[in-house]
């Protein structure tokens, strides 16, 4: 008798639910992600206020996002056309990039936000804080994270499309075109930031769905013997 891919549907469940209470912390304690529209000394000053919590919840935020590279291999295996080998392939790289990006908080902002308050506003601190932002974060984390993560789901929904649900397909594309829209927030365009953020947590909706369905819908039969 066929089992159920426990691993994969826990990994889909403990993804999002991470991810989201992490980011909710965050906002609570560090006004994130509000707080980086503010002078970066500022936002140094803040983090030295509240550097346990902050460090603990973008180390949270860090490993869920990493979670996504174990996930997209294993729900890989739920189909072997080259349409899944190559959106597993795209899961790894977003999973990587992203935590790369939010990993400068607890490994190399601290030390940053120490000298910053020793040397002050002018300190060469701050410029490093804003170069490592704008490299590993709006580059890299943020907009490479962004479209590998779009790219990731509209493949998956590709490969899935003729034995998952319409809805959900649907959804899973409709999730996708948001999050894409990330890559524009650097241009100041209206809406994108909205329309991104709406779409993670239509995507968080999304990724919990899919465990549903995998562990209600019906399994194949097992081949005789």
């Amino acid at each position: 008798m066929p089992t159920r891919p426990w691993p994969t549907i826990a990994l889909l469940v403990a993804a999002p639910v991470a991810l989201n209470v992490a980011f909710l912390g965050l906002g609570g304690v560090f006004d994130y992600p509000d707080v980086l529209q503010q002078p970066a000394p500022d936002v140094l000053e803040l983090f030295r206020a509240n550097r346990f919590a902050v460090v603990t919840w973008f180390t949270v935020l860090a490993v869920a996002a990493l979670a996504l590279a174990p996930l997209a291999i294993r729900i890989g295996r739920l189909d072997d056309s080259s349409t899944m080998r190559r959106a597993g392939y795209l899961g790894v790289a977003a999973a990587l990039v992203q935590a790369i990006g939010l990993l400068r908080w607890p490994l190399l902002v601290p030390a940053l936000a120490d000298r910053a308050a020793t040397e002050g506003p002018g300190s060469p601190a701050v410029h490093t804080f804003e170069l490592l932002g704008s490299i590993l974060g709006t580059a890299l984390g943020e907009t490479l994270g962004y479209l590998l993560t779009a790219a990731w789901t509209t493949l998956v929904c590709l490969a899935l499309r003729r034995t998952f649900p319409l809805w959900f397909i649907s959804l899973g594309y409709t999730c996708a075109a948001m999050i894409a829209l990330g890559i524009l927030i650097p241009l100041d365009l209206p809406f994108t930031d909205t329309a991104n953020f709406l779409g993670y947590i239509l995507w968080s909706a999304w990724l919990l769905l899919f465990a549903t369905l995998l562990t209600t819908r019906p399994q194949p039969a097992a081949a005789p013997a």
